[in-house]
């Protein structure tokens, strides 16, 4: 029987550096770029970060960023929230959501 892969950090920083980087930083005061910093997001209703301009779809979905909000999100953010300026196709694998988030989670925590 194949066991549950628990998530794993550093397999999460390069799923970042490959696929969210580009657009985002995770550092506290890091700058927004096309995409928002994401230092402090989890636990925080999305469309929040001071400075960015996000859609209104984002700052109306009131969602509030979790494990479970994000795993969902990251799978297909146009489908999540319709409507959200975020041009990323999403990512299918759900061991490299688990292992993104994981990272996100340490490194955008205070």
């Amino acid at each position: 029987m194949a066991k549950k892969k628990g998530a794993n950090e550093k397999k999460g920083a390069k799923v970042f550096k490959t696929k969210c980087s580009q657009c985002h930083t995770v550092e506290e005061g890091g700058a927004h770029k096309q995409g928002p910093n994401l230092y402090g997001f989890f636990g925080r209703q999305s469309g929040q970060a001071d400075g960015y301009s996000y859609s209104s779809a984002n700052k109306k979905s009131g969602i509030m960023w979790g494990e479970d909000t994000l795993f969902d999100y990251l799978e297909n953010p146009k489908k999540y929230i319709k409507g959200t300026k975020m041009v990323f196709a999403g990512i299918k694998k759900p061991q490299e959501r688990k292992d993104l988030i994981a990272y996100l989670k340490k490194s955008c925590t205070p």
